[in-house]
């Protein structure tokens, strides 16, 4: 028997269960494995978690930041591991990659220490994946600590001269084919599309819109950290986040959570000139129903009436939903906007905020991003100018349309509004660009581009067109 000692073994530690973590893990697993949206997966984990006494506001914003940040930065976090692993991405077990992508974000994209950001993932991964793969986890991040974000930016971006758009893909974290939509779309050099990329990049206010008749913009500035919008008379700002189920008025329906572009698109539609009467509005597309309520609202103040229609009945009841308690007349109906059932002409005026790639509210949805390819385009491409068609044929001559989408691509703005009027000759586009007073940065009309960097909304596109035959 030897005499030399032997070596203490190290105690046996349990793995730690850290709830934050752990939450953020469940929602990107669920992102990835069910194509959900973290704006709808990760409410109801964090009020479910709150319900528990370890669990309070600091470890929410936590682990908000957690998902969405490493959902913003996939691309660039993609591009690191990829660095620090001896295999294709695709060959690493997705579960693996996506506790790999939240340590990348907590050693690159915020405040917390690098050894803790390291000690707090690799026990994740124990709880998560057994200690086997936390050793791979402890191997990698240990490797991806080495460098900071710009340290990483320098070696796995390819140089700007070379390749412009790959080079902004990587560094701003979209894929090559929308840096190059985005591009053609907002036009001028490359400053302004850097600032673009970087706004997407930004985890955007919640805004509230006070819907006439059932709330005010005073009321809602009452809430913690409330301030006025920029542009719409009804909109608020809660600055420092916010929960906008804790305020009264959402709660009650009288006012909703909805984007200031997505406001001005609905307030441009009411305000626009028309010849004759104004007593009957269409919503085409109505779903959700954030439009629809503030055009109702907007109705009643005039005497008229709101027909809102959606094709998928899950989502006209949300419509219902939204439009519940509005102080004058309005109806909900399940409809197909390309087969309609009301007769042509029968409204003054006509909204339609059509199914798109939803590439301007990526701050909102950073996930579609990757989802999207370029091929979606031609799927909604029909659709879109069927129901513009089906718009201009609703609405009576002397009277507006409005065609909106929140997606600043070319293919789904401009295309789509030139090749229908082609087919109408008896149909003006109007400027709709003194239609948002105040706003500035409105180019050259007579359509509208918002844009996250220049607005501070969505990147909402507006034609207001006239019947004149």
């Amino acid at each position: 028997m030897s005499d030399q000692p032997r070596r203490p073994r190290k105690p046996y530690r349990r793995p730690q269960k850290d709830p934050v973590r752990i939450l953020a893990f469940d929602a990107l697993r669920a992102v990835d494995e069910r194509d959900a949206y973290a704006n709808l997966v990760l409410p109801p984990l964090l009020r479910k978690a709150r319900e528990k006494d370890d669990f309070d506001g600091r470890d929410a914003a936590l682990a908000t930041e957690l998902v969405y940040g490493t959902l913003r930065r996939q691309g660039t976090y993609d591009a690191v591991i990829s660095e620090c692993v001896d295999r294709p991405l695709r060959e690493v077990d997705p579960p693996v990659l996506d506790v790999l992508s939240l340590g990348v974000h907590q050693l690159l994209g915020t405040r917390i220490p690098s050894h803790a950001a390291v000690s707090a993932t690799v026990e994740l991964a124990r709880v998560v994946l057994g200690d086997g793969r936390a050793k791979f986890v402890n191997a990698v991040l240990r490797k991806v600590a080495q460098r900071d974000l710009d340290g990483w930016l320098e070696r796995v971006a390819p140089p700007y001269d070379e390749d412009p758009e790959d080079h902004l893909a990587v560094v701003h974290s979209h894929p090559r084919w929308v840096v190059s939509a985005l591009w053609d779309s907002l036009g001028g050099p490359r400053a302004g599309i850097e600032d673009l990329l970087e706004a997407d990049n930004e985890r955007p206010e919640v805004t509230l819109v006070a819907r006439p008749g059932r709330s005010t913009t005073e009321e809602l500035l009452r809430e913690q950290a409330a301030v006025p919008g920029r542009w719409s008379p009804y909109a608020v700002r809660l600055t420092e986040g916010g929960e906008p189920g804790a305020v009264e008025a959402v709660r009650e329906g009288r006012a909703g959570v909805q984007d200031e572009g997505s406001q001005l698109v609905a307030l441009a539609l009411a305000n626009a000139p028309l010849d004759g009467p104004d007593r009957t509005w269409l919503d085409g597309c109505a779903g959700p129903g954030g439009k629809a309520a503030l055009l109702a609202a907007l109705a009643a103040e005039r005497g008229a009436v709101l027909l809102a229609s959606e094709k998928q009945p899950h989502r006209a009841g949300l419509v219902a939903k939204a439009l519940a308690g509005n102080p004058g007349p309005y109806q909900v109906i399940a409809a197909d906007g390309t087969r309609p059932p009301w007769r042509p002409g029968a409204f003054d005026r006509v909204l339609v905020d059509v199914p798109c790639t939803g590439l301007g509210a990526l701050r909102r949805r950073p996930e579609a991003r990757w989802r999207r390819r370029p091929e979606d385009l031609d799927g909604f491409a029909p659709l879109q100018r069927a129901l513009l068609r089906t718009a201009l044929e609703s609405v009576r001559v002397g009277g507006v349309v409005g065609y909106a989408t929140c997606s600043p691509h070319l293919a789904e703005t401009r295309a789509v509004v030139d090749d229908v009027l082609k087919q109408y000759p008896d149909a003006d586009l109007l400027d709709a660009r003194p239609l948002l007073p105040g706003v500035p940065a409105l180019g050259d009309g007579p359509d509208v581009q918002l844009w996250p960097h220049l607005h501070g909304t969505d990147a909402m596109y507006l034609a207001i067109i006239r019947r004149t035959g």
